[in-house]
């Protein structure tokens, strides 16, 4: 069947990577920057390895220096979540990008991002909420200031603290100090870990961070007492896969280990990471894993709904999700 609106909840998805590149072409224009390099000759991003990927992404999200600026990329990203019969996600929002992880600045920033949000939810019928992201391979001294950011801002629309990065650099108890003051800021935890940091960068993120979710998550399958200890605790994975196969840790679709996963009871979502770069979307996850595990409606309904158990949300919130699920037009 054609997924495109099937009723979707996404919880992995980095705001800057989610921006389409003719809207950071577009922006580098009007601001007359230069990002040689950045796209490749069929106008999408172009890198190498998940190293490159980094660069790439950092030199594309230099265009995006005001609030306004946000504002505008909030409109492009819902609507293309929208488009994709998605109702509820929750994006990675990085202080570092949006005014250099000064609080004023901070809050300025936020204030666009919800008021387009706002303007989306009324327009597209796309419910948003952040998740303030530190940088992994800024450090754990700029990682303290931006959970002080996340702390001051937490509320009913900054519902989450989270970290990713260069998944190699350091350790996940490195920052235990932040994610210390976003849990007692009252913010639900996840952490990048299990994508190239293997299983043990799972294991230090429960120990270490006490996370709610993990971000990717999937090497955990290299340990079967982890995978014990996952489905036993209920730890939800925000799975991301073919953005795992675009950066090379699987082949293909069916090398990918989330229908083992999810087979040993382990709570797993679909999630799309960043998008344009990884040439994704909702609707192309669900596309892909059907025809790979031969997965039917009932199980993409399963992992919907594993995602609004685990969103960091409200319940007032969760209860008007859990209407439109299950096709109430009235609560859209």
């Amino acid at each position: 069947m054609s997924w495109r609106s099937f009723p979707k909840i996404e919880l992995h998805l980095h705001h800057e990577g989610a921006a389409p590149p003719a809207f950071i072409r577009g922006l580098a224009q009007e601001k007359s920057v230069n990002l040689a390099g950045v796209f490749a000759e069929d106008g999408s991003y172009a890198f190498r390895d998940f190293a490159h990927f980094l660069q790439v992404y950092e030199a594309a999200t230099s265009v995006l220096k005001t609030p306004d600026d946000y504002a505008r990329l909030t409109l492009a990203v819902l609507e293309q979540s929208a488009e994709q019969g998605v109702i509820y996600c929750e994006s990675f929002l990085s202080p570092d990008f949006c005014g250099g992880r000064d609080l004023g600045a901070w809050r300025e920033y936020l204030a666009a991002i919800r008021e387009a949000a706002a303007r989306a939810e009324a327009q597209m019928g796309i419910t948003l909420r952040g998740i303030v992201t530190c940088i992994r391979h800024f450090g754990p001294d700029k990682a303290r200031e931006t959970a002080l950011c996340a702390a001051e801002t937490a509320g009913d629309w900054i519902v989450g603290f989270g970290m990713g990065g260069d998944e190699t650099r350091g350790k996940q108890g490195d920052f235990a100090w932040a994610f210390d003051c976003a849990r007692e800021a009252g913010l639900k935890l996840t952490t990048h870990a299990g994508e190239f940091g293997g299983p043990a960068s799972v294991a230090q993120a429960l120990d270490d961070l006490r996370v709610d979710r993990i971000g990717h998550g999937v090497r955990a399958i290299e340990d079967p007492a982890l995978v014990d200890r996952l489905a036993a605790t209920g730890t939800v994975l925000e799975v991301c896969p073919l953005s795992n196969i675009a950066l090379g840790l699987y082949p293909q679709m069916r090398a990918h280990p989330v229908e083992r996963l999810r087979a040993a009871g382990v709570r797993v979502t679909i999630n799309t990471d960043d998008p344009p770069f990884f040439h994704t979307s909702m609707t192309r996850e669900f596309d892909a894993l059907e025809r790979a595990f031969d997965w039917d409606e009932g199980v993409f309904d399963q992992l919907v709904h594993n995602a609004l158990d685990a969103a960091f949300c409200d319940d007032a919130t969760r209860g008007k999700l859990a209407k439109r699920l299950a096709g109430d037009a009235d609560s859209a």
